[in-house]
């Protein structure tokens, strides 16, 4: 892309900094994925709006990337810019039974600091990686709950430059869903709304969560999370185990042994590798249950 020079050199001239050809599988919890074209660092978000303006105008496409779980990047890589936050979005306010909480801000860590500060309701999320940003976008969710429950608002900005304060029903939260996979923006910080609690029962309760997720799930492998949605009253594990590919390796691919529903980065996996296997799962549940898995994992890059 031609216009990605030009664009490195505008980017650098407002501060914002910007590097070529970075490989996403330095980037994503599965250690896959090809280079993107241009990795910019956003500071905050006047970067953010510089930024956007600069790739807006060298009609540069653009995504967000959090944490990099839940998410499978192309061997092929991303054309065009990947943006990742800074530490601004990190910043956290506690305010019971209120937290703001910038996007960029580790779930897990949210969740241990509200139950510190008796705050209960971000006990399924102990264990769940990812920002916070992601959780919103994704609607994340554990143990029959999730986002929806406990956001009250957030600030985003929209890919055209809106900036608007949503509240929770603005989101149109369904299951694995919200608006901001159907309309491109970034949210900048979130206000959660929490329920006063006894510090110690919150964190015996998460600890407990915790455990259960550490013995059920391969979290100590290159993994990112569930790879299907879970069908309506069943579960996608379930029936990816009881197909009989429990273990099934592609390449540098595997799907769990400890759970169905994860496949995991055994060593050297491509993307390619992860996609065989999720065809193969798609297709056996298919023939045998007559159910289509949905993926939870979001693809991206050149095809």
């Amino acid at each position: 892309m031609e216009s990605i020079g030009t664009t490195i050199i505008e980017l650098e001239s407002l501060g914002v900094a910007a590097r070529p050809d970075v490989p996403m599988s330095e980037c994503t919890t599965w250690r896959i994925g090809g280079p993107a074209d241009l990795l910019i660092e956003i500071a905050d978000p006047s970067d953010f709006r510089a930024a956007l303006n600069v790739l807006t105008r060298n009609e540069v496409p653009w995504r967000i990337l959090g944490r990099g779980s839940n998410t499978l990047v192309s061997d092929k890589g991303i054309r065009g810019a990947v943006l990742r936050l800074g530490r601004w979005f990190e910043a956290v306010e506690v305010v019971p039974p209120r937290i703001t909480v910038g996007s960029a801000h580790s779930f897990i860590k949210l969740a241990i600091l509200a139950g510190k500060n008796g705050l209960s309701g971000l006990e399924w999320a102990g264990g769940i990686p990812g920002s916070v940003g992601g959780a919103i976008c994704m609607n994340a969710g554990a143990h029959g709950s999730d986002m929806s429950r406990n956001l009250e608002s957030a600030e985003v900005i929209f890919a055209d430059g809106e900036t608007r304060t949503l509240t929770c029903g603005d989101f149109e939260f369904s299951y694995r869903h919200s608006i901001l996979q159907d309309r491109q923006g970034l949210v900048t910080k979130a206000v959660l709304l929490l329920e006063p609690g006894d510090p110690k029962d919150i964190t015996e309760k998460m600890n407990r969560l915790r455990n259960y997720r550490l013995e059920t799930q391969p979290l100590q492998q290159p993994c990112a999370g569930s790879v299907f949605r879970n069908p309506e009253g069943d579960f996608a594990a379930r029936l990816i185990e009881e197909s009989g590919l429990k273990g099934l390796r592609h390449g540098g691919a595997e799907i769990s042994r400890m759970h169905a529903n994860f496949i995991v980065n055994v060593g050297g996996a491509k993307a390619s590798d992860v996609i065989w296997l999720m065809d193969e799962a798609q297709r056996k549940v298919r023939e045998k249950f007559g159910i289509e898995l949905r993926p939870e994992v979001m693809r991206i890059g050149e095809d």
